[in-house]
């Protein structure tokens, strides 16, 4: 678990860095530490994800020019150390909302148990979904989209010069070690009337791609992070309480200089706090929420004392054929 925490933030870290340009990628917000009553020490992160470029068509053409996702996230993934091994884990709740149309949201749960995703009733606990869907990602069988495709991020065929981990063939799961599985609970909300099967299905593809092309790439990553790993392994030997400073110190610096390779835009629209609605899955509740205002932003809103436009004469005369 430990393994998988150093390389999932170096993998996120370093991939939203690379898909970042100006105008598009991700914004950090804020990203500090967080305690919760009830699921201890955490961390919690927004960010503005500026993503118009990667719609498709269909989407371009109903949304502004500048368009961003907000994404919170309140990461506790706590551990205790017993005789130099991880004994507990636990989750990570993700929130994004859309600038321009409150009625858009997505929530994530993910629960993270070192075993091959056997465990079926993981999110029983939860409220029961009759349109819920099972999906399992296998990071070295499943295609990505071709424009993502890098040999050298293929599991098939990357090899682990540190770990020898690697080349992950057919029935991986069941012959190689160390093994984990993260469980994600994906909800998506897309109230508008003749709009919302289609955007709905489109988001669910969406994310499902993001996590398999990312976690492709924290395997073949593990040779960059693998060192941040074992520099921390050993400052556990040495100190009990060692934090994980080494690793945010990499993420805020990879923070820093992806908001300056995107630049500064200022917000769509104003933030309000307005509690969410009831019907919408929602963050723990002791997590501070940021839900969009209701009210259109001002590049949608025509104004009520604007003149009508005159597009043509209020009379017109024809000839007098007689003539």
């Amino acid at each position: 678990a430990l393994q998988y925490r150093i390389g999932q933030l170096y993998m996120i870290s370093k991939h939203s860095h690379e898909q970042s340009d100006r105008g598009e990628g991700v914004e950090v917000v804020q990203n500090e530490p967080y305690e919760d009553p009830n699921h201890g020490n955490g961390q919690l992160t927004e960010k503005r994800v500026y993503l118009n470029r990667q719609l498709p068509s269909w989407a371009r053409a109903v949304v502004p020019k500048i368009f961003y996702v907000t994404e919170k996230a309140w990461n506790y993934y706590p551990y205790t150390i017993t005789a130099k091994h991880i004994v507990h884990v636990k989750c990570i709740f993700l929130l994004l909302q859309c600038s321009f149309l409150p009625k858009f949201s997505i929530h994530i749960e993910t629960k993270y148990e070192d075993n091959k995703g056997s465990n079926d009733s993981i999110f029983d606990k939860e409220a029961k979904d009759l349109e819920r869907e099972v999906c399992f990602i296998d990071i070295a069988s499943d295609e990505i989209p071709e424009r993502y495709y890098k040999e050298s991020e293929d599991p098939k065929y990357f090899k682990s010069q540190k770990t020898g981990r690697g080349q992950l063939k057919e029935g991986w799961r069941d012959t190689h070690q160390p093994i984990m599985c993260s469980y994600k609970l994906v909800t998506v909300k897309f109230e508008v009337w003749g709009l919302q099967t289609r955007v709905e299905q489109f988001v669910h593809k969406v994310v499902r791609d993001i996590l398999l092309i990312g976690h492709r790439q924290a395997f073949a990553w593990v040779d960059e992070w693998y060192v941040i790993l074992t520099c921390l392994y050993f400052s556990f030997l040495l100190v009990e309480d060692m934090t994980m400073d080494e690793v945010r110190e990499f993420e805020r610096a990879t923070q820093e200089a992806t908001n300056k390779k995107i630049g500064v835009f200022p917000p769509a629209i104003s933030i309000s706090n307005i509690s969410m609605p009831s019907s919408t899955r929602s963050a723990p509740s002791s997590a501070p929420s940021t839900p969009l205002s209701t009210d259109a932003p001002e590049f949608l809103t025509v104004p009520k004392d604007r003149p009508r436009k005159k597009s043509a004469p209020e009379t017109l005369t024809l000839p007098d054929p007689a003539k």
